[in-house]
């Protein structure tokens, strides 16, 4: 049966976790449809004209459960990806899901680019599932879709020799992934330095495909993502009871990416308390839950990424020395795509057929103009920049947004990258590369703002909305610089992460990236399926 892009069915009896996974995936592009358990899902399958891109399945439901759909589905022919949806440690259940046929398997809650990422997976990777008893299908090479900003990579079962099929052709890419080849099955830890966008992802992940491991989980976590508290919890699980809100015991990311790899995304933003667990796993290969007593093996490859210079990080004090050095076994530093413009034509080329077929827009071809602008153009926002200008083109069909869109950002490009000051009379620094400017024009006096006079004046009020307005700007100036990262963001402000959330939300400001890049017209309208018919 034919497929149809961008179309995914979840089956969760939990109408709550099925309302958020239905938003989640409107999104981050796809037209989702729901239903409430196993018997409506499998009535919509069978009378769907085509075959969703993939479907979500809640493995513990009453009734029809997961595995009974499951394998209901597949004994009936289905081919459409299967995603297994755990809200536990459910090794078993897992293994027992795979066997049956599931494509993959995510941990609640999900994070959306975990969710697109898994989506995107195992759709160019489908397979005829194997049988419930039969052994496991033989290796085969497969190429695998990239995450955003992430060059595609064959993955070689023989493992013999560089990659053979990636999006890259400058010296210092074919030297990382001779590197990469050479370190995968060590199982030493690797730490991927380089700018926010440039692949360090897909290096962990190719890491993980030609080690030993592959085959087993490849588990990723954002360090940058979570208050100090939560990762604590994310990464190493907790008892039942351990804090408020712990009704049930949870397994951390360790304990999920038992025999094969955690990447540890961001590692530079850990707070150095929870350093010093994470040295005490890679030293002892044990750890706790929170609220634990007994000790737990960790048997897992640790990968770690930064887009922080480390040894800075240890000089201010951020960083753990000895951490450094339990991680910096293998580094490799990814150079940002404006010194290696020799891949961008290759990378334009992949994303224009990868686009081109994902949004069924034939294909397109770009004009000599718009080439010589993407190849003249620095990419501050690295391969991730180029593939979101490629996918608009692509999308809206209009060379002129994309044209307008590049004269914009070169236009304010020294502005970008002017740091923030706290001087006394506030502004900002001079660019770093503003060096062609031999006489800087001397600083402005702060002039105070003209106040509209009546009988009386509340000096307070005054101050209190001057004040106001001073933090929205520094906090918007802020988070523009950080892409958005408001943990960064609040460590750069010196103020808590907590506090600048109330912040943003008191200032009305809102992240420019959840509606940036999404045309109006990419998913329809969600469907709801209570009752085995479609929407569609």
């Amino acid at each position: 049966m034919q497929q149809r892009p961008n179309q995914v069915l979840v089956i969760d009896d939990d109408e709550a976790a099925r309302e958020i996974l239905v938003e989640l995936l409107g999104r981050i592009g796809f037209h989702a449809f729901a239903a409430p358990d196993g018997k409506a899902g499998l009535e919509w399958l069978a009378g769907a004209a085509a075959q969703p891109q993939a479907v979500l399945l809640d493995l513990r439901m009453p009734g029809l459960d997961g595995f009974e759909v499951l394998r209901a589905y597949r004994s009936e022919g289905g081919t459409a990806p299967v995603i297994a949806l755990s809200a536990m440690d459910e090794k078993e259940a897992v293994v027992k899901a795979m066997r049956l046929g599931a494509s993959d398997y995510l941990v609640k809650p999900i994070e959306p680019g975990e969710l697109k990422e898994a989506i995107e997976r195992c759709s160019a990777s489908s397979r005829p599932p194997p049988s419930e008893d039969g052994p496991p299908p033989p290796s085969v090479p497969v190429l695998r879709a990239p995450a955003e900003g992430v060059s595609p990579v064959r993955v070689d079962s023989s493992r013999r020799g560089p990659p053979v099929d990636f999006i890259a052709s400058s010296p210092a890419m074919l030297s990382i992934w001779e590197m990469v080849d050479r370190v995968a099955e060590t199982d030493v830890p690797v730490l991927i330095r380089g700018e926010s966008g440039v692949g360090k992802e897909g290096i962990a992940r190719t890491v993980h495909e030609r080690s030993q491991r592959r085959g087993k989980p490849f588990v990723k976590i954002n360090c940058a993502a979570l208050p100090s508290e939560l990762l604590e919890s994310e990464l190493f699980g907790h008892e039942r009871g351990a804090f408020t809100g712990a009704t049930s015991e949870k397994p951390g990311k360790f304990e999920l990416a038992d025999k094969g790899t955690i990447f540890l995304d961001e590692i530079g933003e850990m707070h150095p308390a929870l350093q010093a667990k994470l040295l005490q796993v890679l030293q002892d290969e044990e750890y706790y839950r929170v609220g634990g007593k007994r000790p737990l093996r960790a048997d897992a490859r640790v990968v770690v990424a930064t887009n922080r210079v480390l040894e800075d990080e240890i000089a201010r004090g951020n960083f753990r020395e000895d951490l450094y050095y339990r991680l910096n076994v293998v580094s490799v530093l990814v150079p940002p795509l404006r010194d290696r413009k020799e891949d961008i034509p290759g990378l334009i080329e992949h994303f224009r057929r990868k686009y081109g077929s994902k949004y069924r827009q034939g294909a397109l071809q770009f004009s000599d103009e718009v080439i010589r602008r993407l190849l003249d153009y620095d990419y501050p926002g690295n391969v991730r920049e180029l593939e979101n200008l490629v996918r608009r083109l692509v999308v809206l069909r209009d060379e002129k947004y994309v044209l307008d869109e590049l004269a914009a950002a070169i236009a304010r490009r020294p502005a970008m990258q002017t740091p923030l000051a706290t001087g006394s009379a506030g502004g900002t620094l001079p660019p770093a590369n503003q060096g062609l400017q031999q006489h800087p024009a001397p600083p402005q006096p702060v002039v105070a703002p003209v106040v509209p006079m009546a009988e009386t004046v509340s000096l307070k009020d005054i101050a209190r909305q001057a004040a106001m307005r001073a933090e929205r700007e520094a906090i918007s100036a802020m988070l523009a610089r950080t892409n958005w990262n408001k943990r960064k963001a609040a460590g750069r402000l010196q103020i808590s992460y907590k506090a600048l959330l109330y912040k943003i939300k008191d200032c009305g400001l809102t992240d420019p990236r959840i509606t940036a890049g999404m045309p109006e017209n990419l998913p329809g309208p969600i469907g709801i399926v209570a009752d085995g018919s479609s929407t569609a």
